[in-house]
């Protein structure tokens, strides 16, 4: 009875990935992707209704950006395709990113129907199997690249490592940047430390369980704190979260919070690879008050992690091998004793 069980999944499970084969083949084929576009080799500024990006292109005629162009050029990685992740994923794809690398091991279920991007027809497909089909369908532009699989097993966290190194928009090549938008803390170490290893910039986001409150943190290594140097209790004390969930009681989850954190995640993200503002080491948000707290973490020197403590002593090096700039002191105006003015606001 169990094996005719386990070949029955195993049979759902070849026909979900058929589905999705097929799917994908009808969004490439035909070059309108069911109903979208067909691949467009260089952006153009023109300004037209057939033009999907003229209104992005027209960043560099406001002087906000120099080079949009230069979006197509960058490889990311989404860690967690769920309320922050997929959202994520879209708004990177409508800007016109190179390349997208999506892992999750999740399903789409009808209870994730109270967020944004994924659809109820989507329900028993895997995330990241649906995310490809719907943001294939909204760009062709881009590549995309997925992966299926739990990213904190020891199988698969080196096959997650060699994507981050090797996954890049010419293949053999890093990618340009990690964005951690899991729901647990295990994970997000995961991360913290293949990144770690690799020296690799990332960036780490997170909705609180009460759906009022999230945050954003930009995280490189060596020059600012890792996820290890100042971890949350439940990662200090050494618990294992999974003990802390109640049987029948999940967490909140508001698409409007979802949607401001996958937000200022992705205009962060804009920020740092296109060269424009002031990117934000961290960025918190509190719906409650509309708060938006900022501020920046040095590393710890005594961090756990071993690989951050290595990066550390890189930075420093790389700091004190840059060429010293020179003091310019400015000479002190002379007031002359004759000035009245003078006489009146120095005695």
């Amino acid at each position: 009875m169990a094996q005719s069980v386990e070949r029955l999944q195993q049979r759902v499970e070849e026909l979900e990935r058929e589905l999705a084969q097929e799917r994908s083949r009808r969004a490439v084929g035909g070059g309108d992707g069911g109903g979208g576009r067909v691949r467009i080799e260089k952006m153009s500024p023109e300004v037209v209704d057939s033009n999907p990006y003229s209104r992005l292109m027209a960043l560099k005629r406001m002087g906000i950006v120099s080079d949009y162009e230069k979006i197509r050029t960058f490889a990311v990685a989404i860690v967690g395709v769920g309320g922050v992740g997929s959202v994520t994923a879209e708004m990177l794809t409508r800007c016109g990113i190179g390349k997208l690398l999506l892992f999750d091991y999740d399903k789409v279920e009808l209870a994730n129907m109270n967020r944004l991007f994924f659809q109820p027809h989507q329900a028993g497909l895997s995330k990241v199997q649906a995310a490809e089909y719907t943001l294939r369908n909204i760009n062709p532009d881009v590549l995309f690249e997925v992966h299926n699989y739990n990213i904190t097993t020891v199988e698969n966290f080196q096959h997650f490592m060699d994507r981050i190194s090797n996954g890049g928009l010419e293949e053999g090549k890093p990618i340009d940047l990690v964005l951690s938008c899991v729901d647990n803390f295990e994970a997000r170490m995961a991360i913290n430390t293949a990144c770690n290893e690799l020296g690799q910039t990332w960036m780490e986001s997170g909705v609180s369980e009460n759906a009022v409150s999230g945050h954003i943190q930009l995280i490189i290594p060596g020059e600012s704190a890792c996820f290890a140097c100042a971890p949350p209790l439940v990662v200090a004390a050494n618990i294992d979260e999974k003990t802390l969930k109640r049987e029948g009681v999940c967490a909140a989850s508001l698409p409007t919070t979802m949607g401001v954190v996958a937000g200022i995640l992705v205009q962060n993200v804009l920020k740092f690879l296109l060269n424009f503002g002031t990117v934000s080491f961290y960025l918190g948000y509190n719906a409650m008050q509309d708060f938006f707290p900022t501020m920046s973490m040095k590393p710890n020197p005594q961090c756990d992690d071993r690989n951050c403590r290595k990066q550390q002593e890189e930075y420093k090096k790389k700091v004190a091998a840059l060429p010293k700039q020179e003091a310019v002191q400015e000479e002190e105006e002379i007031i002359h004793e004759d000035n009245e003015w003078a006489r009146r606001f120095c005695s």
